[in-house]
């Protein structure tokens, strides 16, 4: 069954995200300076790992312990009302039913999150930069039930974690672009133009990815 943590993920113990080679931790040296907290990750083309294939993934938090982050262009068959009466929440909020519930990451896939502004306060969040926060407690789903309440957000079940310098190394391996997040991409436009729109940020087309190499 669905579950929303009681306490939010945190960059504190290690994340059980796809296993990096060694050489990493030496690419990690050179990239130490690299902090993509509030970036979109476009996925490469070539990128093999069937959970990144085709996702805008948006970066939470990026330190020295590693990276956290949320995919918001997969949303799932489950829709906000089918996770509202598996929490035992009530969902008062008609316009939220049809509204889908998302593919976060292969990380504690049985776990609800929400990407939201404003930040507002609640029980376990992490600010993520302005006015957007991440959010695994249950209290934001209570007051989004009852008050509609953030009313920008996404809510997800999983997130993407990479361990120290794990990011680093697969940048150093074109597997993702990186650019700037807008909020505008997560919260204005459906789930299957974000992607496009993201890369429309850098001036790339989706047509022309595959010939694009490195990350901006």
């Amino acid at each position: 069954m669905a579950a929303v943590s009681t306490a939010p993920p945190a960059l504190t113990r290690p994340y059980e995200g796809i296993a990096a080679p060694a050489r990493m931790r030496s690419v990690s040296s050179v990239l130490e300076t690299v902090d993509l907290t509030n970036h979109f990750l476009i996925a490469m083309p070539a990128m093999a790992d069937p959970h990144f294939s085709r996702t805008l993934t948006f970066i939470c938090e990026h330190n020295t312990d590693g990276a956290l982050g949320i995919i918001v262009n997969r949303p799932m068959e489950m829709n906000l009302a089918d996770l509202f009466e598996r929490v035992d929440i009530a969902l008062e909020v008609p316009d939220f039913n049809g509204l889908p519930v998302y593919f976060g990451g292969p990380v504690q896939a049985d776990r609800g999150f929400v990407l939201h502004r404003p930040s507002g306060s609640w029980q376990s969040s992490m600010l993520v930069g302005g006015d957007l926060a991440l959010t695994s407690s249950r209290d934001i789903l209570a007051a989004m039930g009852s008050t509609g309440e953030p009313a920008e957000f996404i809510v997800t079940l999983g997130y993407a974690g990479w361990t120290a310098g794990q990011l680093e190394w697969e940048l150093s391996q074109n597997a993702w672009l990186t650019v700037p997040a807008s909020p505008a991409v997560i919260f204005d436009l459906p789930p299957e133009e974000r992607l496009a729109a993201a890369m429309q940020l850098l001036g790339v087309d989706f047509a022309r990815l595959s010939d694009v190499a490195g990350h901006a």
